[in-house]
């Protein structure tokens, strides 16, 4: 028995990672967003918290889905504390028979604070993107300019009239 669960685990530790990860990765990353609970989610998935690991430290896109979805569940985590800060949980007191509101919100915060960094850095890193590609726009688009310009120029002394002026 101690032999078949050895050899199912150095399985999954030498199986290729793109392909071992291909048929849990989107269930484990889909309830790690809604969660944010590693254990929980690659339970959904079926798979071992050491293989989940395993794949993140060998696998840059997964990584990075991983950081996303983190930022995913710390944004709807956010959102929830949000609302229960300013309507609060119905919760009857011991003995009473209407419920009255409660504002507990200790382990949410525990919860935020033990994401932010992560979350953090996941936002940076697509606001970085996000710069890229409007700079590639803007290149793009003056190169643009350049070519017509030049075509100008050319179409210009073809005909034997003066070039656009040059700026």
């Amino acid at each position: 028995m101690a032999d078949n669960r050895k050899s199912r685990r150095q399985d999954e530790l030498t199986a290729s990672p793109r392909c071992a990860h291909a048929g849990w990765s989107a269930i484990f990353l889909a309830e790690l967003a809604a969660t944010s609970n590693v254990t929980a989610s690659a339970a959904k998935a079926g798979v071992s918290t050491r293989v989940v690991y395993d794949t993140r430290r060998h696998d840059a896109e997964f990584a990075r889905a991983w950081r996303s979805a983190l930022c995913e569940g710390y944004d709807a985590l956010e959102m929830a504390l949000l609302y229960r800060l300013r309507v609060g949980e119905l919760k009857p007191p011991t003995g009473a028979k209407r419920a009255s509101r409660s504002f507990d919100n200790a382990t949410a915060l525990r919860l935020l604070a033990a994401h932010r960094e992560t979350v953090a850095r996941e936002r940076a890193i697509r606001e970085e993107e996000d710069a890229d590609a409007i700079l590639a726009s803007i290149n793009a688009k003056l190169e643009k300019m350049r070519e017509r310009w030049l075509a100008a120029k050319e179409a210009g002394a073809e005909a034997g009239t003066e070039a656009p002026d040059e700026q």
